[in-house]
């Protein structure tokens, strides 16, 4: 069983053959902003998801106008073959392909493994900073949302069982046990998960190397939770990263091509005045 959409995953093998390319420019978005100084593949430039993927102001994605600004910087046009990737298994990786698809971006992949796959494969290392030519990028004409779940269309799957929800963030998260994970600021006033939510932990997409699981066992891993494509999907973790990895497993990986990443998330639900919450473990997939 063949990924949906294989186009979208690149090796560390082809990163290695086509990181010189004219037209591929490789971006590094890590959890950690501080990785990418420490070594990185050569030619990469960094993008910091917390100055640069969001808005400065309000709780947003990045607004064109900044994002304008880093595209052309970066030395990116709208032919350009973007690579991304990242440390923890591609967790802001995916986020920053998720926005980029919102804008329009044709060609965007992520470099399966990540940063982990790429050191642990003893590849080269550099801490050098390039520059490139500024570029030019026209102002799309529309957004796509339709990747993107807002609060109402959540509510109305939480109420009426219109979708099905996957809360992608660890066990003890879902249960309300911790608002967070340790080290991580965004939180909410309460813990627990949406209900009638599945919690399937974004981590169970990969393998140990970090690559992304085959197409039969990431079937069998959402499969199990009830989670097969004959339902709208809206994935959801704290603030959208890690979900957006969940998305890309869904959407890309298994084709299931009506699976929306709701990004306001946890941090949204869990601070909302008058909200249901459930706490604890959800009951099993065959038991419903």
């Amino acid at each position: 069983m063949a990924y949906a959409h294989p186009e979208v995953l690149v090796s560390t093998d082809w990163v290695e053959q086509h990181k010189d390319d004219k037209n591929v420019r490789i971006v590094e978005v890590d959890v950690d902003t501080d990785a990418y100084k420490q070594g990185h593949i050569r030619g990469a430039i960094a993008w910091d998801w917390r100055a640069q993927l969001c808005d400065p102001v309000r709780r947003d994605i990045v607004q064109w106008e900044q994002l304008e600004k880093l595209l052309t910087t970066s030395g990116i046009s709208p032919d350009t073959t973007i690579i991304i990737y990242g440390d923890n298994n591609n967790w802001f990786a995916a986020w920053a392909f998720w926005q980029l698809k919102i804008y329009g971006h044709k060609d965007v992949r992520l470099m399966d493994g990540g940063r982990k796959k790429w050191i642990a494969e003893g590849r080269e290392l550099t801490q050098d900073v390039p520059s490139y030519a500024k570029t030019t990028y026209p102002k799309p004409a529309s957004l796509d949302l339709s990747t993107r779940a807002y609060l109402p269309t959540v509510q109305e799957a939480s109420g009426k069982g219109t979708s099905q929800l996957v809360d992608v963030r660890g066990p003890q998260e879902f249960t309300g046990e911790i608002l967070a994970p340790p080290g991580l600021p965004e939180t909410c006033q309460r813990g627990g998960h949406i209900p009638g939510a599945r919690n399937i932990p974004w981590g169970k997409a990969c393998n140990e190397d970090g690559t992304f699981k085959s197409a039969e066992d990431l079937k069998s891993v959402y499969g199990a939770e009830g989670i097969d494509g004959s339902k709208q999907i809206i994935a959801y973790c704290r603030i959208g990263e890690r979900s957006s990895h969940t998305w890309f497993a869904l959407k890309y990986l298994l084709g299931y091509d009506n699976t929306i990443n709701y990004d306001g998330s946890w941090t949204e639900w869990g601070n909302l005045v008058g909200v249901p919450v459930e706490k604890g473990q959800a009951a099993s997939a065959s038991a419903k």
